[in-house]
């Protein structure tokens, strides 16, 4: 049993998903103390409580303290098998984390999978659905996984009520790829979404960005989404970057008492911190891609920063596949490859 300290590294939930991930595809067993021992609210939350209880059910695991607050945990995994499975968080907690927790594991199933979850599927901490589908997904599908992602309805914190669904198939394996350069920039596009929201706040936020980010980055493409009042209230601001080998997205998000332009000001930060570098991927698509490139055993790609999520996940990898990652750095930006 493969013994992890939930208080290394980034010290959050990330330690416990790509261990539960992992250890539902390898079968080997795991125990983790000081569950995110430093977050301000330490244990299991109603998110990771939900990741763990989804990953009993898809195979068919053994488990000691999966409860609320618990910061310790043993898993021991069976099968993993494929079916219809419905899972619902019952606060804003991320349903795309909860996701990414348990489709690798699906990819590697004795059948086809679908999965709906419900809970927030845009909050600050967390991926939205929005970028997995345009960023992550496309490289997913460039390595043999057949899968499809769907946005059901939007949940946003601190109400939630979201949800998603994915579709999978079983892959026989993964293949690797290297992408170290991104190309040339083809379509900029900048969408306001807003729910129980006014919507001059997203058409402030959009004539905002086009001042920050028009002189930057060419023509800049705008779209306004106004949802209904039932799957709010809440706001987001994305800017997504199609260049000729990825896709990036940036997100930020509006708050009670926060303006409409520091929301695109902070967004537009991102966005041009991206852009102004030569790094392939961004800094939260290098944390997701690390896993994948590791099941497939080679592949290389570069970013433009190493957060401590991607160097935690790195580690956690080691323990569980007998994969060794390198990273170096090379004016300003950092080259991550299998060796």
């Amino acid at each position: 049993m493969i013994e992890l300290d939930g208080s290394h590294g980034e010290g959050g939930g990330q330690i416990l998903r790509t261990a539960l991930t992992l250890s539902m595809i390898t079968g080997i067993p795991f125990r983790i103390e000081r569950i995110r021992a430093r977050r301000s609210k330490p244990g299991l939350l109603r998110q990771h409580l939900t990741a763990v209880n989804a990953a009993v059910q898809i195979c068919g695991a053994q488990v000691e303290g999966a409860g609320p607050g618990s910061q310790a945990l043993s898993f021991i995994p069976g099968k993993i098998r494929g079916d219809d499975y419905r899972f619902a968080i019952g606060t804003a907690g991320s349903c795309t984390l909860v996701l990414q927790t348990l489709l690798p594991a699906l990819w590697f199933a004795d059948a086809p999978s679908t999965l709906r979850i419900s809970g927030g599927t845009h909050n600050p901490a967390a991926p939205p659905l929005d970028f997995l589908s345009r960023s992550w997904l496309p490289l997913l599908l460039r390595m043999g996984v057949e899968m499809k992602l769907e946005l059901l309805r939007h949940g946003f914190y601190p109400a939630g009520g979201g949800e998603l669904y994915a579709s999978v198939r079983p892959v026989s394996a993964l293949q690797s790829f290297e992408l170290l350069e991104r190309g040339e920039l083809r379509v900029a596009r900048a969408t306001a979404i807003v729910a129980g929201v006014p919507v001059g706040v997203a058409k402030r936020e959009l004539a905002e960005l086009h001042l920050q980010l028009g002189g930057v980055l060419g023509e800049l493409q705008q779209e306004m989404r106004a949802l209904s009042s039932r799957e709010g209230p809440g706001n987001a601001l994305l800017v997504e970057l199609q260049y000729r080998e990825i896709t990036e997205l940036f997100t930020a998000f509006g708050e009670k008492g926060l303006p409409a332009e520091v929301v695109a000001s902070r967004v537009a930060k991102l966005a041009r911190h991206f852009h102004d570098s030569t790094a392939a991927v961004g800094e939260h698509l290098a944390d997701q891609l690390v896993l994948p490139l590791a099941l497939a055993g080679a592949g290389a790609f570069t970013t433009v920063n190493v957060s401590s999520h991607l160097q935690t996940n790195v580690e956690v990898i080691g323990k569980f596949l007998p994969v060794e990652f390198s990273l170096t750095q090379t004016a300003g930006v950092h080259r991550i490859s299998l060796l």
